[in-house]
């Protein structure tokens, strides 16, 4: 079991908290390209929990602690997850698979959308896990590469496979054994995320953009080529294009990566490194060509012709926010049944119908095409197996590795 990160983050971990606030993925939402509408209001006091010393220091790390379930007796579950990640009614006031979950189970969901950023909410959540405390929460999402930290911790419940017959029926393979958490035997995922290339057709005027190459290296694209602000995302596709598996990345690899995309910022090549603020840019042309995430690519092509992408040859990045239960939640069964439910086709179809990621349940096509045709026919939203084959995850890395990486890439990108 590796042992507790320190209470402080290191420059380069907090540059990378500032760029999700402001920049990063929590900073827009998925459906409205406004995700995180508190951002503003929650980066100082995030900012200050997460560097400051009102958090204690941690007790003993171990194992996953399994809590008495008040399950049968609170027909309850609290679940926290990401602003507009979860269907929503006309009248902005429904959630309509999430009331029809209530009103088959009897389950009442508190549903709370207080996941606005990874760091942020790992420093709400920590004192209480540290501490060996119940977090008022039965089931939270978070992004693949805190939930291994979650898991290594020891603060996250195995799940019971007995309470998930359609979650381990209709996970979708591609989805079924990340390196952090082979079989899934503490987590499923939400949703899955794809990066791949985006481009405006008229701003491209003829050139052909097929690979992290061409963004880098056609000098004709100079000044109006975008990357994430997003470190495994950025370096994951640059790895990839030199032929390097991210999945296996070793440290020179790492720092040729670097070096490659430090080039490009040196010759001007390379606009700005973006989070979600990338789209308005792509948009209007200002960005010919960009790294970029395949539910904004949806949203954007809904409403501008000229917007397309492409998948590299090379192949493209995959990165997933996960169900966990977190250790001392009083309804772990309430939470396991709802984790299922999510994996029942039909809800399943509408949620991925309002949310337009990577849904990762199998079998979804034909109950989404009743909803929306399009969106069955995506492969952004429902990859077919020759796009799944495609796909890569950066590798689990250990903190001292974390800290390390994200310092080199602050310093690249001038957070």
């Amino acid at each position: 079991m590796e042992q507790y990160e320190p209470d402080r983050l290191s420059p380069a971990q907090v540059a990378a908290v500032r760029r999700s606030f402001t920049s990063g993925r929590a900073a827009l939402t998925r459906r409205t390209l406004l995700r995180a509408s508190a951002g503003g209001a929650l980066a100082a006091g995030g900012l200050a929990a997460l560097t400051g010393c009102g958090i204690p220091a941690a007790g003993k790390t171990q194992g996953a602690v399994t809590s008495d379930d008040h399950s049968a007796e609170e027909r309850t579950v609290s679940f926290s997850n990401w602003p507009e990640y979860v269907d929503v009614d006309d009248s902005g006031k429904h959630r309509p698979t999430l009331e029809a979950f209530t009103k088959r189970t009897g389950i009442a969901v508190k549903y709370t959308e207080d996941v606005n950023d990874n760091n942020e909410f790992f420093g709400k959540i920590k004192p209480q896990l540290a501490a060996g405390q119940s977090t008022g929460r039965d089931l939270i999402v978070l992004t693949d590469w805190l939930a291994a930290r979650l898991i290594r911790l020891g603060w996250v419940q195995k799940l019971d496979p007995s309470h998930l017959p359609h979650a381990y029926a209709n996970l979708s393979a591609q989805f079924r054994a990340p390196d952090w958490d082979p079989g899934r035997a503490y987590s499923y995922p939400w949703q899955g995320v794809f990066t791949v290339l985006a481009y405006n057709k008229k701003a491209l005027d003829g050139i052909e953009v097929t690979s992290v190459s061409d963004l880098l290296d056609n000098g004709r694209l100079k000044g109006r080529v975008g990357f994430l602000s997003e470190m495994r995302d950025s370096i994951g596709m640059t790895l990839l294009d030199m032929g390097k598996d991210p999945a296996k990345v070793t440290a020179d690899d790492y720092d040729a990566a670097t070096a490659r995309l430090q080039k490009a910022v040196d010759r001007g090549q390379i606009r700005r490194f973006t989070g979600n603020d990338y789209t308005s840019d792509l948009a209007k042309g200002d960005l010919a060509a960009c790294v970029a995430w395949g539910g904004d690519i949806v949203q954007l092509q809904a409403d501008n012709p000229d917007i397309d992408y492409v998948i590299p040859d090379s192949g493209y990045m995959m990165s997933t926010d996960n169900l966990l239960v977190p250790n001392k939640a009083r309804h772990r069964t309430n939470a396991e049944r709802l984790i299922d439910y999510y994996y029942e086709l039909e809800p399943a179809a509408e949620l991925a119908a309002y949310v337009n990621y990577v849904t990762p349940v199998d079998g979804v096509k034909p109950y989404l095409a009743k909803i929306d045709k399009d969106a069955a026919n995506n492969p952004l939203i429902v990859p077919d197996k020759a796009t799944a084959a495609r796909a890569h995850a950066f590798r689990a890395l250990s903190q001292k590795e974390e800290t390390a990486y994200e310092g080199k890439f602050a310093k690249l990108t001038g957070a």
